[in-house]
């Protein structure tokens, strides 16, 4: 299996990417299990597998971000007055 590409993952729903990182998340599960009885054939899977989620994650997070950045600023805080 290949990585997948960010291009590919910003054209994608925030519910199929949701879904894509559940289902990345029990292939890591999986390959523990294999890794650990010896079984696992292509040990460079589980690295792919955690930056695929990682790329994800961030795509998400950027998605997050930019509704809040269009928004008014926070307001600053009040300083306190010292006694």
């Amino acid at each position: 299996m290949r990585t997948t590409k960010a291009r590919d993952l910003r054209s994608r729903t925030p519910d199929e990417l949701t879904d894509q990182v559940e289902t990345l998340g029990k292939e890591i599960f999986n390959l523990r299990f294999q890794r650990a009885s010896g079984q696992l054939e292509n040990t460079a899977r589980v690295r792919q597998a955690r930056r695929d989620i990682a790329r994800i994650k961030t795509i998400l997070a950027e998605r997050g971000r930019q509704p809040a950045a269009a928004a008014a600023p926070a307001p600053a805080r009040a300083r306190r007055a010292r006694s």
